[in-house]
C-alpha cells in the first residue's frame, strides 16, 4: 500500500471526499513525515503540530455533521513565510520582523481556510524573499540549495511533507526552486491570485505561486484560490475557467521552443539535456526566436524590482540597516538610485515586450523553455540564478516548471512552459499533456 505522503493531492482528496480517509489521519501522516525529514531538510519556519491537528479535527467534525465542504477539505498545505497568517507568525526570515504576528490572514490564506485546507505551518523563505539563502536544504541532496526564495515550499513538496504549498515569485522564486527540487511549480498570470496580505516588492512583478507533486495538484489549488481581490490593483478579472477541467483535454498542444536571451548562460550538461528533450518532441515543438529587444528583459525587471523593494523597505533601511543583509541593502540602494525617467522607460519597455509577445505567440498554446540554468548549486554557493524565469515574470505571463528531466548527479532539472498572456487554462492543458507524454510517449 502506498504511503499517504507519497500520494498526490487529487488522489488524497478523492479519499477524503468519500470518508475513506480522515483529515486527522492525513495530517498525522504529514506531521510524522515532517518529524522524520525536518532535521535534515529544515523546510519550516514555524510548525505547531497541535494547531494543525485542531484544524484537522474540526474538518472531520464538519464532515460528520453534514456541513458544506470546500474543494480542499482536509488537505494539508504549507504557506510561505511572507504570506500573513493570523494564528501563526509571519517573519519574512528577517530579524527586523522576529515575533511579528499579523492580526489577519492574507486573502490567499483566508481562501485556503474557506476551502477546507489544513494550514500546517509556515515554510522558510529567503530574507525578505530576495537572494540570501536560508537554512533549507534540497531533499535530493542536502549539500545543495533548494533554490529561493520559496525554498521551504519546494523542499516540503519534494520531501513529501505536505501535498500542496503556497509560494511567490517576483523574479524566479517559484519556477527555479521547483526545477531544483523536482516538483511542479506554477506561477499564474499576474492578477489571477490575490496578493493582499503578502509582502510587497513590486506591483507589476509580485505574483503568488503554487507547488505540488503534479499538474493536477496546482490546478486544484488554483481553482480554489483564484478570483477578484478588490484590495489588489492588479486583480481586475474574474477567475479563469476551471483549470482542473482543462487538464482532461486530449488535444495535442501547439508548442513553440524558445531558447530565450539567456540560453548561453546555461550549464553545458543542462543545455544538452534540454536540447535532447526538445529533439525528442520532433515536430511537436516549433523553434521560435525572440527579437533583440528581449535581451534587455533582465535589466528592465531589475529596474522595476529594485525600485519596488526600495519603496517597500525604505523605513526599515533608514532605521535598521544593520539588521539587513548586504544583498537586500544592495537592492534597496540600487532602487533608490533609479531616476523617475528610467523607471518610466522601464514600464514602457515592458509594455512593448508584452505587445510583441501577445502578437507573436497567438497561434501557440505554450512555449517550452528552460526553467533554470542547471541543477541546484551547492548550498554555500547561494540559491541559484533566477534568470530563466525573468523574461516571463516581467511579462506577467503564466508559467509552470515540470520535473521532466534529470541532470548531473541524478539531480532534477525542470522544463518550463509559458502560456499566452492571461491564458492559464491553455497553459495547464499543455502542461498536463506534456506530463502524460513524458510518462507514456507511445500512448499519445
Amino acid at each position: 500500500m502506498t504511503e499517504l505522503f507519497e500520494r498526490s493531492a487529487a488522489d488524497l482528496l478523492a479519499d477524503l471526499a468519500t470518508g475513506a480517509l480522515s483529515a486527522v489521519a492525513l495530517t498525522e501522516a504529514c506531521l510524522a513525515r515532517i518529524a522524520a525529514m525536518e532535521p535534515d531538510i529544515r523546510a519550516w519556519a514555524f510548525l505547531d503540530p497541535e494547531l494543525a491537528l485542531v484544524q484537522a479535527r474540526a474538518a472531520d467534525m464538519r464532515r460528520k455533521t453534514g456541513e458544506p465542504l470546500g474543494p480542499l477539505h482536509g488537505l494539508p498545505v504549507g504557506v510561505k513565510d511572507i504570506i500573513d497568517t493570523a494564528d501563526m507568525p509571519t517573519e519574512y526570515n528577517s530579524p527586523l520582523y522576529k515575533g511579528r504576528h499579523p492580526d489577519r490572514d492574507a486573502t490567499l490564506v483566508a481562501r485556503l481556510r474557506v476551502a477546507g485546507a489544513i494550514v500546517v505551518g509556515k515554510t522558510v523563505t529567503s530574507e525578505f524573499a530576495v537572494y540570501t539563502a536560508g537554512p533549507t536544504r534540497n531533499p535530493h541532496d542536502p549539500a545543495r540549495t533548494p533554490g529561493g526564495s520559496s525554498a521551504g515550499s519546494a523542499a516540503a513538496i519534494a520531501a513529501r511533507m505536505v501535498p500542496l504549498a503556497l509560494a511567490t515569485q517576483t523574479n524566479g522564486s517559484t519556477i527555479r526552486p521547483a526545477s531544483f527540487c523536482g516538483v511542479v511549480g506554477y506561477k499564474p498570470s499576474l492578477g489571477v491570485l490575490p496578493r493582499t496580505g503578502i509582502l510587497r516588492h513590486a506591483f507589476l512583478l509580485d505574483q503568488p505561486g503554487l507547488m505540488a507533486m503534479d499538474v493536477a495538484g496546482v490546478a486544484l489549488l488554483a481553482d480554489a484560490l483564484a478570483g477578484l481581490d478588490p484590495a489588489d490593483e492588479q486583480s481586475f478579472r474574474p477567475a479563469p475557467a476551471s483549470l482542473t477541467d482543462a487538464l482532461s483535454s486530449a488535444a495535442r498542444p501547439r508548442l513553440a521552443f524558445v531558447r530565450g536571451p539567456y540560453w548561453q548562460m546555461m550549464d553545458r550538461p543542462a543545455q544538452a539535456a534540454f536540447a535532447d528533450f526538445v529533439r525528442s518532441l520532433g515536430k511537436l515543438a516549433e523553434p521560435v526566436e525572440l527579437p533583440p529587444a528581449f535581451d534587455n528583459a533582465a535589466d528592465i525587471l531589475t529596474t522595476i524590482m529594485s525600485t519596488g523593494v526600495a519603496d517597500a523597505c525604505r523605513a526599515d533601511y533608514a532605521n535598521a540597516r544593520s539588521l539587513m543583509s548586504d544583498a537586500l541593502a544592495g537592492i534597496v540602494e540600487a532602487g533608490l538610485s533609479v531616476s523617475a525617467l528610467d523607471l518610466i522607460a522601464a514600464f514602457a519597455a515592458r509594455e512593448r515586450l508584452r505587445t510583441f509577445f501577445r502578437q507573436k505567440f497567438t497561434h501557440f498554446d505554450a512555449i517550452i523553455t528552460p526553467a533554470s540554468l542547471g541543477i541546484a548549486p551547492l548550498h554555500e554557493n547561494g540559491t541559484g540564478n533566477p534568470i530563466m524565469a525573468t523574461t516571463w515574470t516581467l511579462l506577467g505571463a503564466p508559467a509552470i516548471s515540470l520535473p521532466l528531466l534529470t541532470g548531473e548527479a541524478g539531480m532534477p532539472l525542470g522544463v518550463q512552459l509559458v502560456g499566452r498572456l492571461d491564458d492559464d487554462p491553455g497553459l495547464l492543458r499543455a502542461a498536463a499533456w506534456l506530463e502524460r507524454y513524458r510518462s507514456h510517449p507511445s500512448q499519445i
